[in-house]
């Protein structure tokens, strides 16, 4: 009998709205979003015991049974997210909901929003909650009743934008169940009150014993295809609640406790991998930009999977900048549609002569969108009024070219050419090109290009010889232009770095201080106590605590005359002796307002890497 009185609530609302698709959605999710069942619009055939409301083209509007999302665990939460605070999650008339995006090249899709309808971007209608990487990429976020019935109905009509540049597959409500937000509550209570320092849980491990029968049917539905998922937990910082909260609280103290003036990160410095969590600290001020955008250096070279080629490129990278105030790594192609990079990197190296897939070229330009900067390495990117054209009779010759500088002169070298030149015709758009150089030869063709986009700060430099590439390349073919390159070897560096710069980068070497031990620290010396004591049954006799990377040596005291290497740190445990000028741990102490997390301290004034410290 229910069954049958909400499909004749259907029939009404047909009856009623007709093709008003718009208001059928409203009605629909106003009149039934208190009710057990969920709202889901997806461009796919809706599932046996799901009720259709609405087609539009190939997508569908349909209710069900409710979506259920028990185990927060297995997504990474924001560092902003209500769930931080599950008591001010979901107001009143609000949905909870997971939105599934999928890259432009799955199933050959390569159409994205319609541009000839008003556009509605995700992010304006929601409050994004957790996400969790793969394909699909999804979403967990929360809106007013009304804001998540505009995102459908913008899904429904093609008008839908996803911040990631990926393609909107499906947005479904889910209902959050209140056992698992009650477990992220209590979870920094429960876990400070443990005292046995062996019991280590995971990260991304719940404690609470779930079976796996208790996961949610939007969890399992492509189970499947995740082999290997138990297996790999995200980082701490990333995907705990609990190191969530420390990390505010210990940035803060960090913050109050330093000599530095530390200047307010980012969010995203909480969610980076590979070094960046302390690096964000340890050079706050020398490491930001006037774009704000963390101090990462992307390299793409499309399908190519070499090393080689990445080391190559990024070898004569670290040669130019201040290779301390950045950090360079390959940006692979199943990464561009997929990895939230755009707001995390300040230079994309483009270095590959592969033609750019239709939708990295569109994350491309929204990066430049955004304030980033682009340096092409003989790559077929470009926008705007310019063109490349083909000289074949060009392709691995060695040719004079003169370089324009920034401060008005001039500087002439031999290099490599890719076999391609910038046509001078610029389609009305010369205002924001300017040509850095051209080959000495009759035609004065131009191969370096300096290109603007948009009103923060996009820009991008564009070059078809290989300023990559030294005179020992296999592409290198007769003695003379051996000889050539090599001449010009200087030269080469010293446009690199003006192009660098003029992208706005630092490229003025600083010298690298010499390592220091690590000082074991506390301000509270009960806790420093026990630490202790459960060290001295997990080091060896010397007081060792070996690992692949870097070994700890334990010692009370440490004299100058002993030496600190990248592979082995001295770390004392005394702390009368401990003295800083840029760190007072009394004033971490009065900042830090947890029971027993944060207690612990690892400081050192200078390090290889803090990834390392803690391996093993």
């Amino acid at each position: 009998a229910p069954a049958m009185l909400i499909t004749l609530c259907y029939l009404y609302l047909w009856a009623r709205w007709g093709p008003r698709s718009a208001a059928l959605v409203r009605s629909t999710v106003r009149r039934l979003h208190r009710s057990r069942c969920s709202f889901t619009f997806c461009a796919r055939q809706p599932h046996p015991e799901e009720r259709v409301c609405l087609r539009i083209g190939g997508k569908v509007f349909c209710t069900g049974e409710a979506q259920f999302l028990d185990d927060l665990n297995r997504w990474s939460v924001l560092l902003a997210s209500p769930f931080i605070h599950p008591e001010k999650l979901l107001p009143a008339e609000h949905i909870a909901f997971v939105t599934e995006s999928i890259s432009a090249q799955t199933e050959n899709l390569q159409k994205g929003p319609d541009s000839s309808k008003e556009i509605v971007k995700w992010s304006d209608f929601c409050s994004p909650l957790a996400y969790k990487p793969g394909e699909p990429f999804k979403l967990i976020a929360e809106a007013s009743v009304d804001n998540f019935s505009s995102l459908g109905i913008a899904f429904l009509e093609d008008r839908l934008q996803m911040d990631n540049g990926m393609l909107p597959h499906r947005i479904v409500s889910v209902h959050l169940e209140e056992s698992a937000l009650k477990e992220l509550a209590q979870e920094k209570e429960v876990k400070e009150e443990s005292t046995d320092m062996d019991a280590v849980t995971p990260a991304g491990k719940s404690g609470s014993g779930r079976g796996e029968e208790e996961k949610s049917k939007l969890e399992e539905e492509k189970e499947q295809e995740e082999t290997g998922a138990g297996d790999h937990h995200h980082l701490h910082l990333s995907s705990c609640h609990e190191c969530l909260q420390l990390e505010n609280s210990t940035i803060e103290s960090v913050k109050f406790a330093s000599a530095e003036n530390i200047p307010e990160l980012p969010d995203d410095c909480s969610s980076r991998t590979e070094e960046k969590e302390d690096e964000c600290l340890e050079k706050g001020v020398k490491r930001m930009n006037l774009t704000g955008k963390p101090p990462n250096i992307l390299i793409y070279l499309g399908s190519e999977a070499a090393k080689a080629r990445f080391e190559q490129v990024k070898s004569v990278l670290r040669e130019c900048i201040d290779a301390e105030s950045y950090t360079i790594y390959q940006l692979q192609q199943e990464q561009v549609l997929r990895d939230p990079w755009v707001e995390n990197s300040l230079l994309l190296v483009i270095a590959t002569e592969e033609p750019i897939p239709e939708g990295s070229h569109k994350q491309f330009m929204t990066f430049l969108s955004k304030g980033g900067k682009i340096l092409g390495f003989s790559s077929s990117f470009t926008f705007g009024g310019v063109q490349i054209k083909r000289k074949s009779k060009l392709r691995k010759a060695v040719r004079e070219l003169v370089v324009s500088k920034k401060d008005s002169t001039e500087v002439k070298l031999n290099l490599l050419l890719s076999g391609c030149v910038f046509e001078e015709g610029m389609k009305g758009d010369g205002s924001r090109v300017k040509v850095l150089s051209r080959l000495n030869n009759a035609d004065k063709d131009t191969v370096i290009v300096h290109l603007t986009h948009g009103s923060s700060g996009g820009e991008a430099i564009l070059s078809q010889v290989h300023l990559e590439l030294d005179s020992n390349s296999m592409d290198v073919q007769t003695e003379e232009n051996f000889n050539l390159l090599k001449m010009s070897n200087s030269k080469r560096y010293e446009v690199l770095k003006e192009i660098l710069t003029c992208l706005g980068l630092s490229c003025e070497l600083s010298e690298i201080p010499a390592l220091t031990p690590i000082y074991l620290l506390s301000p509270d010396e009960e806790i420093h106590l026990a630490f202790l004591k459960w060290l001295e049954g997990n080091v060896d006799a010397e007081g060792l605590r070996a690992s692949s990377k870097v070994s700890l040596k334990f010692v009370s005291s440490w004299e100058s005359k002993v030496e600190v290497t990248p592979s082995l740190v001295p770390v004392v445990t005394e702390m009368g002796s401990f003295s800083s000028e840029h760190f007072s741990l009394k004033t971490y102490q009065q900042h830090l307002q947890t029971k027993k997390l944060g207690k612990i301290l690892l400081f050192t004034e200078v390090t290889t890497t803090t990834m390392n410290l803690l391996d093993g």
